[in-house]
């Protein structure tokens, strides 16, 4: 059973609808005991990441999440701002992170854009992954993910980095370290692809 935190933000409507059509039991979490019989775990969100990181503690789950990801090691994946509170710190707000993968969330530098456009980084990209991750199993070089955001994941060990993108400058879209992934882009909004990947998420 994979359980989507329900701590009110992300497309958690998309993530059901995906793996009900794969036929795989999913349900939402709202409180602590709802992680109870759970196998895995997925951690969605959009906007702030102070305020992902306010509703995360105030949903009464931060205690038992914990304590199933860091000491049970059970494998946890970050949609999104989802990704960016693994992380120790970020650069949009003053909170900690969970800090379950050890790096910081930065901003883009503007300063190095050739492109029009600034940020915040929204629509189809290419990912470059580093091959045998079983999060990109069965999918094709540089598959297309849509993405929208302003700030990316700073991996203190480079080896956490599974996937990277370009939006002015090249960044890590994608980490696994241990039990836990994360995402920068939206899965659930990538059709084939995103499909593909909750799949083989579902799969480890």
């Amino acid at each position: 059973m994979i359980a989507i935190i329900d701590y009110g933000l992300g497309n958690l409507k998309a993530f059901v609808n995906i793996y009900k059509k794969l036929d795989i039991s999913v349900k939402l979490a709202k409180c602590e005991e709802d992680l109870e019989e759970v196998s895995k775990i997925i951690l969605p969100g959009v906007g702030a990441f102070d305020f992902a990181m306010n509703k995360l503690n105030q949903s009464g789950m931060r205690k038992k999440l914990d304590y199933l990801i860091v000491e049970r090691k059970m494998p946890v994946i970050g949609i999104c701002v989802g990704m960016q509170i693994l992380a120790n710190t970020s650069d949009e707000g003053t909170n900690a992170g969970l800090g379950y993968i050890n790096g910081e969330v930065k901003k883009f530098d503007v300063s190095v854009f050739k492109q029009k456009t600034h940020l915040p980084h929204m629509g189809w990209n290419n990912v470059e992954i580093k091959p045998n991750n079983p999060l990109f199993a069965h999918l094709e070089p540089n598959p297309l993910f849509y993405f929208l955001h302003s700030y990316y994941f700073s991996c203190n060990n480079n080896s956490d980095g599974i996937a990277e993108s370009f939006y002015g400058e090249k960044f890590v879209c994608a980490v696994h370290h241990e039990n836990i992934f994360g995402v920068q882009f939206h899965p659930e909004k990538s059709h084939k692809y995103g499909i593909q990947l909750l799949k083989n998420f579902a799969e480890l």
